[in-house]
């Protein structure tokens, strides 16, 4: 068979693949996956990894579970790169306790696998047990990332737990001398403006070492917006609008500040 005009053996098909997930086309990706078995290639492991994300993209449950029953039936469970995305998968449509399951079945597991389990419990709302999974982590002499931060400093950020997620924070360059990213730093304005913060979230990014982006001013904006804080609001929007000027959204937001505060712009 001939895909696209190359030879449709399992590299040609993984690519393709590949581009469609990595380019918001899951359904065209899960497409691809039947269609290359239909024309009698074999998906192996990077096959899987490759689609998998897929089904996490599109929130297509249904379909990552066929794709692990694949995974079974091609004796694919031990391979850790395809173990670590189906927890990724299960994670992200949701479904922590089957994450969860595939994680402590795994014979083996690196720091993308730790980071998929905690990332996943961050983004579900399991802020205790991502931060013990960080902690049992350690203990077992997997080195954290800058990609475990992320997702312990999201858990604290959904949980609330501010000092908590500061000590976090610092102790990326002072216990494990990694350089704090930008989403490191927009994590901290986002759980700083969530607790009511605004003053201290405005200097701390005033004092950042890197130049604030986008995701920076956003979680400044958004939190002056539960907060009704209009003064502060239109400095964060005035910062985000000449990053991002044609994002409606934007505009959108510091309207609704306007509104909860019972002004309007002209005022």
């Amino acid at each position: 068979m001939q895909l696209d005009g190359i030879a449709g053996d399992v590299f040609s098909w993984n690519t393709a693949i590949t581009c469609c997930a990595q380019n918001d086309r899951g359904d065209e990706a899960m497409k691809l996956f039947y269609q290359m078995q239909l024309a009698g290639v074999r998906p192996n492991p990077l096959t899987i990894v490759s689609v998998l994300p897929a089904c996490a993209n599109s929130v297509a449950l249904e379909q990552g579970r066929k794709i692990h029953a694949h995974v079974f039936g091609n004796g694919f469970e031990s391979d850790l790169y395809t173990a670590s995305a189906l927890v990724d998968m299960y994670a992200k449509c949701g479904s922590v306790e089957d994450a969860r399951q595939v994680f402590d079945e795994m014979s083996q597991r690196n720091v993308v696998s730790w980071n998929a389990m905690i990332a996943g419990y961050a983004k579900n709302g399991h802020a205790e047990d991502a931060l013990a999974l960080f902690h049992q982590m350690k203990e077992v002499g997997i080195m954290p990332n800058h990609v475990t931060f992320t997702g312990v400093l999201s858990a604290c950020n959904h949980a609330g737990l501010l000092d908590e997620g500061l000590q976090y924070f610092d102790n990326i360059t002072k216990d494990y001398q990694l350089v704090p990213s930008l989403e490191h730093y927009a994590c901290i304005v986002d759980l700083l403006g969530r607790s009511g913060c605004l003053d201290k979230a405005r200097e701390f990014i005033i004092r950042m070492p890197l130049k604030p982006d986008a995701y920076v001013w956003g979680a400044l904006l958004g939190a002056c917006r539960i907060h009704c804080n209009v003064e502060l609001g239109e400095f964060a929007a005035g910062n985000f609008f000449e990053l991002d000027p044609e994002n409606t959204g934007n505009y959108a937001l510091l309207s609704n500040i306007y509104s909860a505060a019972g002004r309007t712009k002209e005022d």
